[in-house]
Parts: structure tokens; sequence; C-alpha cells
């Protein structure tokens, strides 16, 4: 423990996740800056995917801050690395179990090895009461930043989903609401902030550029957006808002989140946008080729939109996605 000033005190400690056979024992890192003025709780989550570095690094940031500006009152936690074991290979996934640790909540005590690290991270955050909680994630290479309202099945009450939209209007990113068939389609019922909103928890995913690397850019925008929270919580001071740039007219909208159209053929993708354009209905967004050259297909947008992120890969097949996009209503 290290005791800063008469007003905080911030602690580093671990959560034991497993034993392994060489009798080593594997930990959670976490973090915690406490006022002595009480006053709201707010939890920082990241690396639930072991290849998404950026959330790390921003709650490292976060942290160095609050160390020079303490807390005004409550209380900040962090699980900073929640999925070490993917992180050490650069994998998403929990790979000596080969499971998906962000869709393996709430977690069983007596589940999978994925569903005992979730039940851990889960509990850890679920008794302290948290006012909200902001799990840090990483996207495609080339994408902007933004924030996701998990679908609205997630919601049990409108009194959650009309908090969770207020902490999203002042993360100061582009907001974007998951649409209700991503449930079944990528078991989202099963991640971190679907099942904290289910135990009415505010909770909301916060996309922040590409994974793999550090991009100190967004690590900055990651940094001012959570500041925001904290601010607007009367838990830190601040000079003035940050506001991510987008045009009109997705300025101020809540935008509902696609990967359609995908693409209907094999080929070579080549994208005629890039990831933080508006587009119209209609537009073309990307062109297929095949192994001679010649344009097999051309992919138009469906509807008015903002282009989120383009695929990593150029690689197209019947049905591959392109993009994501954030359709405007």
């Amino acid at each position: 423990m290290k005791k800063l000033n008469q007003a905080q005190k911030i602690e580093y400690s671990f959560l034991k996740i497993l034993t392994g056979s060489d009798l080593s024992q594997r930990k959670l890192p976490v973090m915690e800056a406490k006022s002595v003025n009480s006053g709201p709780v707010v939890w920082l989550t990241a690396c639930v995917h072991g290849d998404e570095l950026g959330g790390i690094v921003i709650i490292q940031e976060i942290f160095k801050l609050l160390k020079k500006k303490p807390l005004l009152k409550g209380t900040v936690y962090a699980f900073p690395l929640m999925n070490p074991i993917g992180f050490e290979t650069a994998s998403r996934h929990i790979n000596i179990s080969e499971e998906d640790l962000n869709r393996a909540f709430p977690g069983d005590k007596n589940g999978s090895l994925a569903e005992r690290i979730a039940e851990k991270i889960f509990t850890s955050i679920t008794k302290t009461n948290p006012t909200v909680v902001l799990d840090l994630h990483n996207d495609w290479s080339q994408t902007v930043p933004y924030v996701l309202i998990d679908p609205a099945p997630a919601f049990k009450n409108k009194e959650i989903y009309e908090k969770v939209k207020s902490f999203v209007k002042k993360t100061g990113l582009i907001m974007v609401e998951e649409p209700a068939k991503l449930v079944e389609e990528q078991d989202l019922n099963k991640s971190l902030t679907y099942s904290l909103v289910q135990k009415n928890i505010p909770a909301v995913t916060m996309e922040l550029g590409e994974s793999y690397v550090v991009n100190e850019k967004n690590v900055e925008i990651g940094v001012k957006s959570v500041l925001n929270i904290l601010s607007e919580l009367g838990m830190f001071e601040k000079t003035e808002d940050f506001s991510y740039p987008v045009a009109e007219p997705a300025l101020g909208k809540i935008l509902k989140y696609s990967s359609d159209p995908a693409s209907s053929t094999s080929g070579i993708v080549r994208f005629v946008v890039k990831a933080g354009d508006i587009v119209k209905k209609g537009q073309p967004i990307a062109k297929v080729y095949n192994a001679f050259g010649k344009t097999m297909e051309t992919i138009n947008a469906l509807q008015d939109c903002v282009i989120l992120g383009l695929s990593d890969t150029s690689v197209a097949f019947p049905g591959t996605p392109v993009m994501a996009l954030g359709i405007i209503q």
C-alpha cells in the first residue's frame, strides 16, 4: 500500500486465479485509488482479450494522473490485465482452453477455466456496488474510437438503460448501440458489460483503436474520455470536456452497429472509404477484385452511416464482413 497524502491512498494488489502444474500461481493485478471522502465507485477493466493492449496503458496513465491530482471523492478500481494468459501470447483467447473470456460471464466457480476466471472478476466488481464500469477494448487496425451500448435485451429496466445512455454521452466518443440479433450470433449475453447491466449495474464498452500495439493518440483519447466520466461524477476536477470530432449528421446521435453489407463473392477487397468517413445510402464503400484484377463486386452502403472501422484482412469470401458501420437513424 502506498499513501500519497491525507486525501487519498493508492494500492496495488493481486487476485489469484489458478495454480499451475508447477505450483506457480497465476494472478490478476488489481489497482485501487480511494479518496477519504466517500462517493461514487468506478471500475476500469481492460485486456479481457489478450491482444488488446491499449486499455492497459490507459488505466496506467489514469493512475499516474491520480498520483499527481488525487480524487475529490469516491474510489476508482481497475483490472488492467484480465487475461494474462492470452496477453503473453498476443492471443484474443485464453490459449490454454481456447476460450473467449468475454463470453464466459458472469462466470461459474465450478465451470471451465474461462468461467472460473470470469466468476472471480465478476464477483470482485459486483461486491463493490459500482456506479459504473468502463470496459476498455481495442478493435481493427483501421478504426475510430467509439463507445458501445449493449443490445436492448440486456436491460431489465429502463432506468439502467437511461443511466448507461447518460454515461455513454459523457464519454465524448462516437456512440453506437449494438443490435439485438448479435446476442445470439455472438453470445453477447455472456460478455462482461451485458452481464453487469443484467444485474442493474451500468456498464459500457469503449473501443479505443487497434489491437496488438499501443497507439499513443488513442491512449490520449481514452484517458480524456475516462476523465470525462470521473469529472461528471464529481470525482476529478478538470478544465474542459473532451469530445471526439464527428461531423453532422452523426453528431450527438446514438448510431446502430452493423457489419452489413458483407461481401457476396471471393477476392481481394479494396476500400474506397476510410474509418471516420460519413457516407450516404448507395455510396460505394469497397470493391472486390479477382486474381486477374477484374472487379467482381462493388459493395455499397445500405444506409447513411459512419465508417467505424475497416477489416484487418482484404481477403474476402461470400459472407465476409468488410467493415463496421454506425447506422445514422
